[in-house]
């Protein structure tokens, strides 16, 4: 089915699920969180990858994903079983770890906030170091100056999972590129959702005039750590 929007603009069962963090809750609503939420984000995620497949020229994508609902927290001190929020990504068909592969789109939808990004969350310890040799290249990293750039232009944000405090060892501390050395990985957030737009189908054109955006950004991340 066509993607018409999730069940309310607001995301309001992700607020009442941060209240009743309880099994018993949960399940006497389960049909909330997958009408309103689950299934509307698969047929997001099908609609937007058919949109932007065009713009990786150099690359395929993979099948899009969407992550459970519930919490790993065996190593953690909360103990809280839900997420707060549903999220889904369309990836760039490439081996390895889910979470060290660039993404078209990764979209939150809840808590804090919801909001849409592309990029590459976080990277291994050798693809940090093939990131960093092209982020030092005076061609490739004037490139990715130019399309940072490009996309700050629109609205959009950068941002990384975590940066180290000083540049690596074998690079310059007055480097140019310096900020994105430090980098333990590159995102761009698009710019803010429009009001009311969740629960419309027009979220599907949105998000896919942002993510063809920040095609040519995913591209440069997936040939500069390959």
């Amino acid at each position: 089915m066509a993607f018409q929007g999730f069940a309310d603009a607001d995301a309001k069962f992700f607020k009442a699920l941060a209240k009743h963090q309880s099994r018993e809750w949960f399940q006497s609503h389960k049909s909330d969180f997958e009408e309103g939420y689950q299934i509307p984000m698969k047929e997001l995620l099908a609609e937007v990858t058919a949109g932007i497949d065009s713009s990786y020229e150099h690359t395929d994508l993979a099948e899009p994903k969407i992550f459970r609902i519930f919490r790993d927290v065996r190593f953690s001190k909360d103990k809280a079983p839900y997420k707060t929020h549903v999220g889904g990504l369309i990836p760039v068909k490439l081996r390895g770890d889910l979470m060290e592969v660039p993404v078209a789109l990764y979209f939150h939808v809840g808590q804090p906030d919801s909001f849409a990004a592309a990029g590459q969350y976080q990277m291994s310890t050798e693809q940090l170091v093939k990131y960093r040799a092209a982020v030092s290249d005076t061609e490739r990293g004037r490139e990715l100056d130019k399309l940072i750039g490009a996309l700050a232009k629109k609205g959009f944000t950068v941002h990384s999972r975590g940066s180290y405090q000083r540049v690596p060892k074998g690079y310059d501390p007055e480097h140019e590129r310096a900020e994105h050395l430090k980098r333990k990985g590159l995102t761009v957030n698009f710019p803010p959702l429009p009001a009311g737009v969740l629960a419309s189908k027009k979220l599907v054109p949105w998000l896919v005039r942002n993510a063809n955006a920040a095609a040519p950004l995913v591209e440069w991340l997936v040939f500069a750590t390959l």
